[in-house]
């Protein structure tokens, strides 16, 4: 319940605005259809393709983001039709305007109030996913590999676990372009706090650790 409150408290503003905004270019782009010669359920659905139009283009950009599509440029055909679908919808908001400079901005205001709504929900659902998700998907997972804690000829780490911290840290430092730090070294290696630690120091005082 609480989830759903925030929800709405956050979207809720934008999805309003969508809805008001929607209802007044809507109207003008039906009214401007029925003056030209589109009468009855003819001019309601221009408006209706009109404003779907410019949604339909706006989710389609959010999807080529996600699938890497756009990478060749800003330009591509689902920006081309909302644009198209926005000229469309300013052009039947100034057609429904009075012939003044006030009246042209009051007219266009629902459709500027539209694609700004829309521009929103967009930004929002290509939010970039938390810095763990990708970081975590692009790292192979390391097999737990049963390597002796401590050598029992010295004091310290075994000679196994060092390598194999070793090769931990060069393979996060290759992925993340930084040290590992000992938090994760420990969780990747299933050691204790102190014996992460122990690892992580010889490490970064050997000569060939990282």
């Amino acid at each position: 319940m609480r989830r759903l409150i925030r929800w709405l408290l956050d979207a809720g503003p934008i999805l309003t605005l969508a809805a008001i905004a929607g209802a007044g270019s809507f109207t003008h782009i039906r009214d401007t259809a029925a003056e030209h010669g589109q009468d009855g359920w003819m001019a309601w659905a221009v408006a209706v393709c009109v404003d779907l139009t410019c949604v339909m283009a706006a989710r389609e950009r959010q999807r080529d983001r996600h699938t890497g599509r756009t990478r060749n440029g800003w330009i591509s055909w689902p920006t081309l039709v909302l644009i198209a679908g926005i000229v469309l919808s300013l052009a039947a908001n100034l057609n429904q305007a009075d012939p003044s400079p006030w009246g042209w901005i009051t007219a266009a205001t629902p459709a500027g109030a539209f694609l700004v709504a829309v521009s929103m929900l967009e930004r929002r659902a290509a939010s970039p996913r938390p810095e763990s998700s990708p970081a975590s998907s692009s790292v192979p997972e390391i097999a737990p590999e049963p390597v002796p804690a401590f050598d029992a000829e010295q004091d310290g780490p075994s000679s196994e676990l060092l390598d194999y911290a070793r090769r931990v840290a060069k393979e996060y430092q290759t992925a993340h372009s930084k040290p590992i730090s000992r938090d994760t070294l420990r969780a990747r290696l299933g050691v204790s706090h102190q014996l992460a630690s122990d690892l992580l120091r010889i490490l970064r005082i050997s000569p060939d650790a990282l």
